[in-house]
């Protein structure tokens, strides 16, 4: 449940609701937040922009609130990116509301142009749906799913969107859209000014996610609709779609851009996304990737993506020197065990301490089978996934990045045989290790 709660006085969140003829939130004065909800999200760094933070927090004192978030199924799991979105409705349960998961079964099929230079590879309805199956575990850990007030409900936007005909959205929801204020959304405009093309197809993807709102909101009584900051414009337009065809209020909520203290977008890696998902990354590589945070997004991070009340993250914050690493430590630990749970962290630690302090391989280190004729160190290293090709591993080679088992090697060309059943330890500097095994 929430910790140290108490009355907040903020800043940054934005207090004025839109109207047809403004789109954007300004910063308001001081305010002081009476919900629980709201002081969470705000002191836990969540809030970027509210559109109407006075009239939520009002609603979220006095009754229970449902809240979605839509999640595209474009691959078989949520990436660290989407982390965010999901422990804020763990924030929304957690402060006695009601989270509406909405998976985009429906919207997956277009493909939300937000941030996107070019169109999403089309997707048929059977790999959607086991992307979908694939994506809920995750949810399942950290939300409780149930018939009660505050539990968690997962839908599928496909059960109201595929059954709609084109007609009938065409007169009942476009005469509220105008191409011309379309235009100035971010996700339309940025694709324009970049020369990249935008599909009538995409075009339409801010219409269907304005009619999920309406309809979340006639379905579940649903009143907030949260998400990144480059869902703004989309927000907005279910706000006064169903204010216009029903006359309800509904509000939105969005959290900040997440990049990492050197600026890289958050999630991404030099071998690739970092998958939620067990079956797409390792547990370790997972508890490696929190393990090997930026000093300075430490303390970010634990409010964020941690349960951990905020004098004791304050405290992990403040260490200096070699010892914030222990700080990194309990952030990967809390951030593994939530997503993949307690096995999964504890044995991901073991294995990074077998690793570093013991020296020894960690039975949870990425695995390669070596053929009998071998292979090649630049090769090997790809397959692995600790570079992105071949040339990228003949320069970490040539930079006496990579070792097998501690021996520093030279040679790119460097070929690798190992008996059956042997095995080796190869890394890639410091932080990232792996193991050769003779077949």
């Amino acid at each position: 449940m929430c910790d140290q709660i108490m009355r907040l006085q903020v800043r940054n969140p934005v207090l004025r609701a839109p109207s047809p003829k403004q789109q954007d939130a300004k910063s308001p004065e001081m305010t002081t937040y009476e919900s629980e909800l709201l002081q969470l999200l705000t002191e836990r760094g969540y809030v970027h922009q509210v559109t109407d933070a006075v009239g939520l927090d009002a609603l979220a004192a006095r009754q229970v609130v449902p809240g979605y978030i839509g999640f595209d199924a474009t691959a078989p799991s949520l990436h660290v990116g989407s982390l965010v979105q999901i422990m804020m409705l763990r924030r929304l349960q957690q402060t006695g509301h009601k989270p509406i998961v909405v998976m985009g079964g429906g919207t997956t099929k277009i493909g939300d142009p937000s941030g996107k230079d070019e169109s999403r590879k089309m997707l048929t309805p059977e790999l959607i749906d086991d992307n979908i199956a694939g994506i809920r575990t995750v949810f399942e850990r950290l939300l409780t799913f149930g018939d009660g007030p505050t539990d968690a409900v997962m839908v599928n936007n496909d059960e109201w969107l595929s059954g709609l005909g084109y007609i009938e959205l065409l007169r009942d929801v476009g005469p509220h859209f105008t191409i011309n204020r379309m235009l100035t959304f971010d996700s339309v405009k940025l694709r324009l000014e970049r020369e990249q093309p935008l599909t009538f197809l995409e075009f339409n993807y801010m219409i269907l996610q304005a009619y999920d709102f309406m309809e979340l909101a006639r379905r579940y009584e649903c009143r907030l609709q949260m998400g990144g900051s480059d869902q703004w414009g989309n927000i907005v337009n279910g706000m006064e779609l169903t204010r216009r065809k029903d006359g309800t209020e509904l509000f939105g909520l969005t959290t900040p851009l997440l990049t990492t203290a050197d600026g890289s977008k958050m999630g991404k890696t030099a071998a690739g996304a970092v998958w939620l998902n067990e079956a797409q990354l390792p547990s370790y590589d997972f508890w490696q990737y929190w393990r090997n945070t930026d000093d300075r997004d430490v303390g970010k991070f634990l409010k964020l993506f941690t349960d951990l009340p905020l004098d004791e993250i304050a405290r992990l914050e403040a260490l200096e020197g070699s010892e914030i690493n222990a700080a990194k430590v309990v952030l990967a630990d809390e951030v593994t065990r939530l997503v993949r749970g307690e096995e999964a962290a504890t044995s991901a630690r073991a294995t990074a301490e077998q690793t570093f302090v013991g020296g020894g391989r960690g039975e949870d280190l990425p695995t390669l089978e070596v053929p009998a004729e071998g292979i090649r160190i630049g090769a090997a290293l790809t397959e692995l996934g600790f570079t992105q090709s071949n040339g990228e591993a003949k320069r970490k080679v040539a930079e006496g990045a990579v070792k097998l088992d501690d021996e520093t090697i030279g040679d790119p060309g460097h070929l690798v045989q190992l008996a059956g059943g042997v095995e080796a330890r190869l890394s890639l500097g410091k932080k990232r290790h792996g193991i050769l095994r003779g077949s």
